[in-house]
């Protein structure tokens, strides 16, 4: 064979036969089937996306020039950069024109990359409790605290059980506990909020000649909420005028029904001051505890909850840590949130070095390189670089849902998440200047359940709208209702970093109509108000032929002549009208800005009072969401 007939036998079909090996196949005949295009497996053109990507990242997994997804993001209306990040819809309708799928993953991603041991049956073993204990101000949550702290069989002499680390371990005679220290209902759900499940079940105290008051009403919503079980502790029993009894009648009302009554709630009456009935509750809670079958495999990769962290001048971050599975070691790498580092040392509740905890054992843990936030979940993985790679990708993500934040629902797209299937049940809150509004409305709003969605009233009182209720709401994915109330400038800012839709009425049946419209889908706003400023009322000044005047300062804001304004008095409002006259020391101004004082007057009105508020607002015209 000449040279030539060899040059064109390999290199004339394809030039990707260069350097054949002899005893090979002949190469297909003018004629044959073509040769076919490689296409990637359809599980290699799924691309994994959480809430938001960069295009130029999903360019570069896709395999193409980043200025053709620019173009194509440009044909649906979006003008975005290389270094942009857009949302998954967005990302979809991109992903499609190149032949690629969009999956949409949350942290999923992330979690995957946590090595989990396997749950073996036989590695499970009885864990103790975690308690909570709840009520009203003044009732005598410390108080029975402290009672509970004097049964530990383990302090001895030592003067008791030394609570810096925000949770103790209480070891008797038939079993251990473990107490949280949480300050009030706000860390509770807080807590909650961010997904952290961390009380087997709740101590509710009630004191015997107080009764049920607005708080411990609090407690029990925010215990449902958490869906965990309520033991009433009854205190106070030794004091004149206590009656259990009618303790136990207003709680069957909200639902907590006495076993001896024929419900399946747990009474215990109890004397903290006397350390009278606290044996009692505390076998109460071990027998609980024995019902719900607590278990937890201790020989796995350690798991917990972060009760509370602070920054130590001496040791730095410090967090205190609830281990809830596995066993956690002095050396452990782990993940916290956003942070990640190893284990250095460890501390119990009595302030003792330990090299070991085990489930439902608190420890505060040194070793982190920044203070995570309360609730976040701690986990331990298999080496420091895992630890290091999920850290800087939540950090990312941290960073990507800051830039595009998603909200929570509001009336305006709920009728979009019904059609979806996003929501279910819509979680509401009521809180009205009356009991009779509180009352009336749940009933109004219960009757427009459907079977598309149920509306559900999470909590109802009377007064002001407060950071509580936001926290609340942002833990149940609810929205608010005030009717006749005002939220203050703190609890409205809550309410706008959580994404807490917030709904102000004043007439009943507005409230309905607005609800029956959003799940219809024809709710379509159209005005919305506008605080322009609040100024209180320090002075009062009765003016002949005029009547009383405000003198005021500005407390944040501005007050304008021509905005409506209401007065509010401990976040009710008394009265909605217009400024009669707005003036700086003797001369009658348009504006008056936030950190000056001026004289108000309100038009046929003259029932003002020192610390009042006076709220000034306007109404603007918004296109329609729908």
């Amino acid at each position: 064979m000449s040279s030539l007939e060899l040059k064109e036998r390999v290199f004339k079909p394809v030039p990707a036969f260069r350097g054949k090996r002899r005893g090979a196949k002949a190469a297909p005949a003018a004629g044959s089937k073509k040769t076919e295009i490689t296409v990637p497996k359809a599980i290699k053109r799924v691309i994994k996306v959480s809430d938001v990507i960069q295009v130029g990242e999903l360019a570069k997994r896709m395999g193409i020039k980043a200025g053709e997804v620019i173009k194509k993001l440009f044909g649906l209306g979006i003008m975005a950069t290389i270094n942009q990040s857009v949302d998954i819809d967005a990302a979809t309708l991109v992903a499609q024109d190149f032949g690629y799928e969009v999956e949409r993953v949350g942290m999923e991603i992330v979690e995957e990359m946590l090595e989990e041991t396997a749950d073996i049956s036989g590695n499970k073993v009885l864990r103790p409790p975690v308690v909570t204990v709840m009520g009203h101000v003044d009732h005598g949550k410390t108080s029975l605290l402290d009672a509970i702290k004097q049964t530990d069989v383990a302090a001895g002499e030592a003067g008791g059980i030394t609570q810096h680390i925000g949770a103790y371990h209480v070891e008797l005679d038939k079993g251990d506990l473990v107490f949280l220290d949480t300050p009030g209902h706000e860390a509770f759900t807080a807590m909650r909020a961010r997904g952290a499940q961390v009380t087997d079940f709740v101590v509710l105290v009630v004191a015997a000649d107080d009764g049920v008051m607005p708080q411990t009403v609090e407690a029990i919503n925010h215990a449902r909420a958490a869906n965990v079980p309520i033991i009433v502790a009854v205190n106070k029993i030794d004091k004149p005028g206590a009656n259990p009894d009618k303790v136990r009648q207003s709680l069957s009302e909200h639902g907590l029904q006495p076993e001896d009554w024929g419900g399946d709630t747990i009474f215990v009456n109890v004397s903290a001051k006397q350390r009278t009935g606290i044996k009692e509750l505390l076998e109460m809670i071990i027998l609980q505890a024995e019902v719900m079958q607590l278990m937890a495999n201790p020989d796995k990769f350690a798991k917990g909850t972060i009760i509370e962290a602070k920054l130590d001048k001496g040791r730095g971050p410090v967090a205190t840590v609830l281990v809830q599975e596995g066993t956690l070691k002095i050396g452990d790498p782990f993940v916290a949130g956003v942070h990640y580092g190893r284990v250095r040392a460890m501390l119990d509740d009595k302030g003792a070095k330990v090299l070991e905890a085990g489930p439902s054992m608190p420890v505060e843990v040194q070793g982190l390189p920044g203070v995570p936030q309360a609730g976040e979940r701690f986990v331990v993985v298999s080496d420091e670089k895992k630890a290091k790679e999920i850290g800087t990708y939540r950090q990312m993500k941290q960073r990507e849902t800051e830039l595009s934040k998603s909200s929570k629902v509001s009336l305006e797209d709920l009728y979009n998440k019904i059609k979806e299937g996003e929501v279910k049940e819509l979680g509401i809150i009521i809180k009205a200047d009356v009991h009779g509004s509180v009352e009336a409305l749940t009933e109004s709003l219960q009757k427009l359940s459907t079977d598309a969605i149920k509306l559900k009233v999470l909590h109802g009182s009377v007064g002001a709208i407060t950071e509580t209720d936001v926290l609340l709401a942002a833990a149940s994915n609810a929205i608010i209702i005030g009717f006749h109330v005002r939220p203050d400038v703190k609890v409205q800012a809550l309410a706008d970093e959580e994404g807490v839709d917030v709904r102000l009425y004043s007439i009943i049946y507005e409230v309905t109509e607005d609800v029956k419209k959003a799940m219809e889908g024809l709710l379509a706003p159209t005005i919305k108000e506008v605080v322009l400023g609040r100024a209180e009322i320090r002075e009062i000044f009765s003016v002949p032929k005029i009547g009383n005047i405000g003198g005021c300062f500005v407390t944040d804001g501005k007050i304008t002549r021509g905005a409506m304004i209401r007065l509010i008095r401990d976040g009710i409002v008394i009265h909605d009208g217009k400024p009669a006259s707005l003036r700086r020391f003797k001369d009658d101004v348009k504006e008056v800005q936030s950190g000056y004082e001026c004289g108000i007057g309100i038009e046929n009105y003259n029932d003002i009072k020192t610390g009042d508020v006076i709220e000034a607002y306007i109404h603007e015209k918004i296109a329609a969401k729908l």
